[in-house]
């Protein structure tokens, strides 16, 4: 545990959970506040980067923004690809021309500075383990346990820790998860489902280099995304694929020799990128969406996935907990420097404002693509495709899309357009 004793009179928080915007969370209050706030993270893991290991994000523009004003994007650029063209096809597996309908690339974009992509592909290792220094540097407090259960005590909130022991502060951030027990003691409601489909994510070594080309290929079963990584492996380049499959036949796929596996990979793959390799998983995950009725309780706060799920088929599940933990910490900040309780019913209520709304528009939205996506209706099919060709033919509609995919638009926190807290 690294100690970062509070001064008397100070404040303190309590994150129960150690993901990423755990740690972005932390890292802007105590880079803003110092020792007048006290900040601990709870997490049997949260300090070890190792156990990201073969995972990317895509961070769109308000995320690298957020990043770049905690001082981590000079220190993790070597490991991040700019995303510099999307494409998006529509076909069956076995169709032997997959038609491109829409393309998005760098003149499409509506970013701030015009050589501005509009994401970057990080690996989470290196991300994670750059947030988890600057967190040490700054102060922040680890202890390697779990959060019990929790109680509010008056002008407190008393976490009892998976050792016995015991914590308090003045607020308590649950980002324990889309299993949250924290938010299941709150009684806070859950609506959610699980997907007939499961997530398959791996790392491919490919001897052509994919020049910043995202692909997505809507496929019946779901999307196959190949999402471009930095150079490396032993064919010269890398990309990172997303797969959705059918549950009921993820198994079957996956179950083979790594050679067959890979046969598979290679049927869903683009031709463009030449031999292909194996380098890293594939590890499998359940895809779901739920969403919090209420983002917040006395002296509690919802984070990331304990707050909301979505499927992967749009990549913003890390951007959504990256802008979570951004407005929090410019609610919290602002309570603390009018001298008012940073746990307090109206830092809450200001927080699950700035969220909720937006947490339940990309949660619809993603839901909606996938289930419009994920079919081999004819009618469904001709409809999407048509969409997908408006949309290419209309430069407008396309930065609108662009725009809000990077957080670009709208009322964002102060982090997210990277401004200082």
């Amino acid at each position: 545990m690294t100690a970062d004793m509070p001064r008397p009179g100070s404040r303190s928080l309590l994150i129960a959970g150690g993901g990423l915007p755990s740690l972005a969370l932390a890292l802007a209050l105590k880079q803003a506040h110092g020792p007048a706030l006290a900040v601990t993270v709870i997490d049997p893991g949260a300090a070890d980067p190792a156990r990201h290991r073969g995972r990317a994000y895509a961070v769109a523009a308000g995320g690298r923004r957020m990043l770049g004003q905690l001082g981590l994007w000079a220190r993790i650029a070597g490991a991040a690809e700019p995303i510099t063209e999307m494409v998006i096809s529509d076909s069956r597996l076995a169709d032997p021309v997959r038609p491109v309908f829409l393309t998005f690339g760098r003149d499409d974009a509506d970013a701030p500075a015009a050589d501005e992509p509009f994401a970057h592909m990080v690996e989470a290792e290196p991300l994670a383990q750059a947030l988890a220094e600057g967190c040490r540097a700054a102060g922040v407090a680890f202890v390697t346990a779990g959060v019990a259960r929790a109680a509010p005590e008056g002008a407190a909130i008393r976490a009892e820790l998976t050792t016995g022991a015991n914590l308090r502060g003045d607020l308590l951030v649950a980002a324990d998860g889309a299993r949250s027990r924290l938010r299941e003691a709150a009684r806070i409601g859950w609506v959610g489902w699980s997907y007939p489909q499961v997530g398959i994510v791996a790392t491919i070594g490919h001897a052509r280099p994919h020049e910043g080309r995202a692909v997505e290929h809507f496929l019946p079963a779901g999307p196959f995304a190949i999402l471009p990584l930095r150079d490396g492996g032993r064919l010269g380049h890398r990309s990172s694929i997303v797969w959705t499959e059918r549950s009921d036949a993820a198994d079957a796929l996956l179950s083979g020799a790594p050679d067959e596996v890979l046969r598979e990979i290679e049927s869903r793959f683009t031709l463009d990128l030449g031999t292909l390799a194996l380098e890293h998983g594939p590890s499998r995950h359940a895809l779901a969406f739920g969403l919090a009725r209420a983002f917040r309780a006395e002296r509690l706060a919802l984070l990331g996935d304990a707050a909301h799920v979505i499927h992967p088929i749009a990549g913003q599940g890390l951007n959504l907990g990256l802008a979570d933990a951004a407005a929090l910490a410019e609610a919290v900040t602002g309570a603390l420097r009018l001298g008012l309780d940073p746990g307090g019913p109206d830092v809450l209520r200001a927080y699950e404002r700035a969220r909720r709304f937006d947490s339940f528009a990309m949660a619809a939205a993603t839901d909606g693509l996938n289930r419009l996506f994920s079919n081999d209706a004819l009618p469904l099919r001709l409809a999407r495709d048509l969409g997908l060709g408006i949309v290419d033919r209309l430069p407008g509609l396309k930065r609108f899309f662009i725009g809000e995919a990077a957080a670009a638009r709208g009322s964002r926190p102060r982090l997210m357009r990277g401004d200082a807290l």
